[in-house]
Formats: structure tokens, sequence, C-alpha cells
């Protein structure tokens, strides 16, 4: 396995456990996602963290038109960037109608095999 599939695989574990897994960078501090072998601020060695799941949303659009078969029976759907309280940014889905500046929950939505991130507005399911 590749290194950036053995973390991309860390990564994945981590939503397989309801966990959204981030690194931190040991030198700097600095929080990144997606993972890396190296910090992307200092070239430092990043360590694993798990967030909170809180934040903002950023932006957000609605997909209408699905980009592969797989992804055609969800649509319409929506699309986040949300920022972190540890200090990243990261794309996920996202309940429908959230705004930006809202704040945020994380929960995970199982697909198969597969949990994906995907945010809710905080204080409840939308």
């Amino acid at each position: 396995m590749s290194g950036a599939d053995a973390l991309a695989a860390h990564f994945w574990q981590g939503c397989a456990l309801g966990e959204l897994r981030y690194q931190r960078c040991r030198a700097c501090g600095a929080a990144q996602f997606h993972p890396r072998r190296f910090c992307a601020r200092c070239g430092g060695a990043p360590d694993w963290a798990v967030a909170q799941g809180l934040g903002t949303v950023y932006a957000a659009t609605r997909v209408t038109r699905a980009p592969t078969p797989d992804f055609a029976r969800l649509a319409p759907y929506d699309i986040l960037l949300v920022d972190l309280d540890e200090g990243f940014r990261m794309m996920a889905h996202g309940a429908p109608g959230l705004r930006i500046g809202e704040r945020v929950r994380l929960d995970f939505d199982r697909r198969g095999e597969r949990a994906l991130p995907r945010f809710e507005r905080l204080g409840g399911r939308s």
C-alpha cells in the first residue's frame, strides 16, 4: 500500500468508527486536512488527532447533476465547505438548506461499507 493509500485508509477507518481524523503538526501546531506525510505549512511531521466535529459553514452548493452513477441516487444533495473549530477546512455532504455562517456538527452517513462525513445543523438533525 502506498503512503497516500495508507493515510487515506487511516482516515476512512476513523470515519467507520465515527471519528473525523485530521493531522496537527508537531513542529508548528498547524492543523491540516487532507492527510499528508508532512506539514503543508512548515514541512514538519504531523500527528493524527480527532476533531470534535463542530464548525461553521464557509460555503454551500446544491448538486443536481451527479458526477458519477454512484452519486446519481443521492442527487440532489448539498456539498459544504466547513471551517472546523480545530482550525482546518473540509468539504463534505451537508443537510439540505444549510447557509453560510451557520454552526454545524458532524455526523456520518453510512453508504454500504463506507461512512461519509455529513454535516447537520447544530442542535438537531435537518
